[in-house]
């Protein structure tokens, strides 16, 4: 069962606050006009703890948008991405589910797309995962075609629910329960302001960091354990309207992978570690410079920092599969300095 404990919060309600750029009004990839949020949780009460979240850009009937993927470690399974790689374009919105059940979420996406255009020939599903075999019974194969298709039209603006939702039911990273997180940031870039938006999917494994104050877990949670296997990949979907190529978002979805570690991953060889980087900016502009992007740069790895410590610190304790559980960070609500007992830089 769920063992909520109370009300769980962001990281700047806990007074943890990454970089000096502002958020957009969300602080959430959904700050990115047109980008929408899904999710479909599939919770059993028991062995069953996975679901789906689906990042529906706009624009995708258009043509495509300009996108990039880099591949931190390849151990994983992200289908669709060498057509990516090849033609810098995204087809299809971001899928993202349990490891073993990715295949079938493809073929969902699939139907999706036809339904959408009737004379295609031929479609790229993008659809990524994380291994939520730690509380979840992976080998169930429980995501069906429906659950896929409720997250992709049910998904909306607004902020998208956090911690164990959809992907990130059964997830656990840095020795802890952790989930979906979400953040944005608002930079000047090119001569005008833009926003980066970033969606992680957090599974991976090191010892949670907050910025630069190490929590290992078996310190902060008396009598626990660390999760065997300790967290297996993380998946980051970046969301800009700055107007970039796909080998430009490239060099902005590397920034992504580098910000895991901030919070402390280890990058192991186990790990599948991507990002995916898509412009939803109108055709035909200019480019933002080479020279101009630091900017997003600082951006992206700010925004993904926070991502991941949302995906954490709205996370709740959890047993699952095999009796098996992740405790959620121990915060307390009422410190706005130092809610580990520790100070942050």
């Amino acid at each position: 069962m769920h063992a909520h404990g109370g009300e769980r919060v962001r990281a700047r309600s806990l007074g943890v606050v990454v970089g000096a750029l502002p958020t957009g009004p969300l602080n959430a990839i959904t700050d990115v006009p047109g980008v929408l949020v899904g999710h479909t949780t599939v919770d059993d009460g028991a062995d069953l703890r996975t679901g789906v979240t689906a990042i529906v850009p706009p624009g995708l009937d258009g043509g495509g948008l300009p996108a990039a993927v880099h591949t931190g470690n390849g151990y994983g399974k992200l289908v669709g991405s060498t057509q990516v790689d090849e033609l810098g374009v995204l087809e299809s919105p971001v899928v993202l589910t349990a490891t073993l059940s990715v295949f079938r979420a493809a073929d969902a996406v699939l139907t999706y797309l036809m339904g959408r255009r009737p004379d295609g020939v031929s479609f790229n599903p993008l659809v990524g995962e994380t291994n939520d075999g730690f509380l979840s019974d992976i080998r169930r194969r429980p995501i069906t075609e429906r659950h896929v298709l409720d997250a992709l039209e049910g998904a909306t603006g607004g902020l998208p629910a956090e911690g164990c939702v959809g992907a990130g039911t059964g997830t656990t990273a840095l020795g802890f329960k952790a989930g979906i997180g979400t953040s944005s940031r608002r930079v000047a870039a090119g001569g005008t302001e833009v926003t980066v938006g970033a969606l992680a999917q957090a599974n991976f494994g090191g010892v949670l960091t907050v910025r630069g104050v190490p929590v290992p877990v078996e310190e902060v949670v008396p009598g626990s354990r660390r999760p065997e296997p300790p967290g297996n990949s993380c998946m980051i979907v970046v969301a800009t309207d700055a107007p970039l190529d796909a080998r430009r978002l490239g060099r902005l979805a590397r920034r992504a992978v580098f910000a895991m570690g901030r919070v402390g991953a280890s990058y192991a060889q186990g790990s599948g570690d991507y990002a995916i980087a898509f412009s939803t900016a109108p055709p035909g502009g200019p480019a933002v410079p080479d020279a101009a992007l630091d900017p997003l740069f600082a951006a992206v790895m700010d925004a993904v920092e926070e991502a991941l410590l949302n995906s954490l610190f709205m996370a709740t304790t959890t047993t699952g599969f095999a009796g098996r559980t992740a405790h959620a960070v121990p915060y307390d609500r009422r410190s706005q300095v130092t809610p580990f007992g520790r100070p942050c830089r």
